[in-house]
């Protein structure tokens, strides 16, 4: 079995860190001493803890799965968007709700962490909203959502409700507030 790197090691630990702290309340030496390596060793692979952050945000989004949303999937519309949901929260749940999704924990911090992490993250929720669109126009042409606010902006709603329940739920520890806030607002895609 391969060793892992160093940067290996400290990606692999840092979103954890993250996670749990906050970009704020993370610091290098809290990733290192997560990771198990030398303090020194950071800066031989990233610039910034900043750098870091950007990066395990885009990791964290190139992991979202997003293939229950694809149109060769026969569900309606809805059912996909909520399947697809059904998923980010079972993804938070198995990282710990009480710790949230690592995409709002950085969004919350944005205007403190610096340009690069914030870039990342609306990078993140950019694309996110992108897929979700795609998925509102399908069900729009199929007559399954009648909704006739633009398709980015349905999208952006979802998330938002979506991700407000997570924060909810990692305040109260209720692993099910994201997706009862989620099937909320789906309720307004076919008012």
């Amino acid at each position: 079995m391969p060793q892992v790197s160093v940067k290996g090691k400290l990606i692999e630990h840092a979103e954890t860190v993250f996670r749990r702290q906050g970009f704020n309340g993370a610091s290098v030496q809290d990733i290192t001493s997560a990771a198990g390596v030398p303090k020194g060793s950071f800066y031989n692979h990233f610039k910034s803890k900043q750098e870091l952050a950007a990066e395990i945000v885009r990791r964290y989004s190139d992991a979202t799965d997003f293939t229950m949303l694809t149109a060769a999937d026969d569900r309606p519309a809805v059912e996909r968007l909520r399947a697809h949901f059904a998923g980010q929260a079972a993804r938070t749940k198995d990282t710990g709700v009480e710790f949230g999704c690592l995409l709002v924990t950085m969004a919350s911090e944005t205007p403190t962490a610096g340009d690069e992490v914030g870039s990342a993250v609306r990078g993140s929720l950019s694309e996110w909203t992108d897929a979700l669109a795609d998925v509102v126009e399908q069900g729009r042409a199929a007559g399954e959502i009648t909704s006739p606010e633009p398709a980015r902006d349905l999208a952006a709603f979802l998330i938002d409700a979506f991700e407000g329940g997570a924060l909810r739920g990692k305040v109260t520890g209720d692993a099910d507030a994201s997706m009862r806030s989620l099937d909320l607002a789906l309720g307004v895609l076919t008012r």
